[in-house]
């Protein structure tokens, strides 16, 4: 099944035709998805897409039919891939945003055993089994599914699904375990508050930040209207930002860019980075980024 032919009006069971919206926001949680589709033909091409040493945008608008990918032993599944590790590029993981009709999913959905995995939910329901038993997946379900892990992945319901899919090779650490599976919802969780910011600034944090065994954390990060990160930030961190709700203006680097829901955002190390969200809503990401292990190093000289 081509992808790359947007004149074949059977490619995708979603597939949508020219000037279609290029997503919206579901009632559940307020998370933005795509829904594909092609531009008008009298569309003007210039965008904010941008692609630099230090970060990228990939704007909501070119995650179009056009550019959606198919992988082995998934039916009924199409994605966009968000970031790829690549010289110059994303370094420690892959982000894929996939779209899964009724009825498809897979039951060998993962070919990598060195490869943990973050699932989010952003639109319908989704079947989770793991070693054997079945979990649900709402809208703003959450999974972390550790490397080698059991599970199969499905769409039951009758209607489209969405999900985010991190994936990163686990660095193993002798002395520490690999981290547990962890099976929640964004809405079961009480987001954390920045000191001396009150309600302005928040972080929804799925896994215990104290716990060593992981080596990448996966959060939500709200600003209220107003809310701003206050300084330049320039950190080891490695970050995919897919933006769920609302718009702001984005310190990147040397730049301020204007985001908005849908748009997806990746940072390289040590990339300055500032936020500033005028409203009128609120403002939140999920937010990807490496932590808690040692820096590769090289080999020595001489």
């Amino acid at each position: 099944m081509s992808t790359d032919r947007p004149d074949r009006p059977h490619a995708h069971p979603h597939a949508y035709p020219h000037g279609a919206a290029p997503g919206r926001t579901t009632e559940h949680g307020a998370y933005y998805t795509p829904t594909g589709g092609m531009p008008g033909w009298n569309d003007l091409v210039t965008d904010r897409a941008v692609v630099t040493t230090s970060y990228a945008v990939i704007p909501r608008g070119c995650l179009r039919d056009i550019v959606t990918s198919l992988l082995p032993f998934w039916t009924g599944t199409r994605l966009w891939v968000l970031a790829r590790p690549q010289t110059g590029f994303a370094e420690t993981f892959s982000q894929y945003l996939v779209e899964v009709a009724a009825g498809g999913g897979s039951d060998r959905p993962e070919t990598d055993p060195d490869a943990e995995t973050v699932l989010f939910v952003v639109d319908g329901t989704l079947e989770l089994t793991l070693d054997g038993t079945s979990h649900p997946l709402p809208t703003g379900g959450y999974a972390y599914l550790p490397p080698a892990a059991d599970w199969t992945l499905h769409n039951r319901g009758g209607a489209t699904a969405r999900f985010h899919w991190i994936r990163k090779n686990y660095q193993r650490v002798d002395g520490l375990d690999a981290p547990d599976p962890v099976i929640t919802e964004e809405s079961a969780i009480t987001p954390g508050r920045m000191p001396e910011w009150g309600e302005r600034w928040s972080t929804t944090r799925f896994v215990d930040p104290d716990d060593l065994r992981h080596d990448m954390h996966v959060n939500i990060v709200s600003f209220e209207p107003g809310g701003l990160i206050p300084f330049a930030e320039t950190h080891v961190m490695e970050h995919g930002l897919y933006i769920l709700e609302g718009r702001a203006v984005y310190r990147l680097n040397d730049d301020w860019v204007e985001v908005q829901e849908g748009d997806f955002l990746w940072l390289r190390a040590f990339c300055p980075q500032a936020c500033y969200a005028a409203g009128p809503g609120r403002f939140r990401y999920l937010l990807y980024k490496d932590v808690n292990r040692h820096m590769p190093l090289g080999r020595p000289f001489g």
